[in-house]
């Protein structure tokens, strides 16, 4: 996770804050940007939103949405992105929601769909990941958020 490292210094010499909201992930995006020494001065507030009740309470992705779509959609991924924003006024935000298995999925959403969302200078970026479904539980995680870290990264170069 060399990434990791490289978005620590970013956010570090921009004076950059960030934010999360895992579902999927459950936490683990967070453990590895606060892994970083240092990170206290990037990292601003991090949600693990694992229910649809935590999603539409502390994120405000609206009911409307996780009924029609569900809460892994590139909508619900948009909607968590932009609540975190809202809430917290962080410079950009990153948020997982998918299915890590290896039970829940289904022929339309199947283990190993994840979508990364980021909101970076008032611009919403999606990512649909899907990985093989045989991948152990712990490290789907692991690669979802290697995914998220990646991306985020790519944003932050881009721009």
């Amino acid at each position: 996770m060399n990434n990791i490292k490289k978005l620590s210094e970013i956010l570090i010499v921009k004076n950059i804050t960030i934010s999360t909201a895992e579902s999927c992930t459950g936490g683990l995006l967070s453990s590895y940007l606060t892994d970083i020494s240092g990170s206290s001065a990037y990292t601003e507030l991090n949600f693990v939103t694992y229910s649809n009740e935590s999603k539409n309470k502390i994120l405000g992705v609206r009911k409307r949405t996780l009924k029609k779509y569900g809460a892994v959609s590139e909508q619900c991924a948009k909607e968590m992105c932009e609540g975190l924003m809202a809430k917290t006024k962080s410079d950009i935000t990153l948020c997982t929601t998918g299915i890590a298995g290896p039970t829940g999925g289904s022929d339309e959403k199947p283990v190993g769909l994840c979508y990364i969302s980021c909101k970076f200078a008032d611009k919403t970026y999606i990512k649909k990941v899907q990985l093989a479904s045989n991948i152990e539980r712990h490290e789907m995680k692991k690669q979802f958020c290697k995914e998220a870290i990646d991306f985020a990264l790519q944003i932050l170069t881009r721009n």
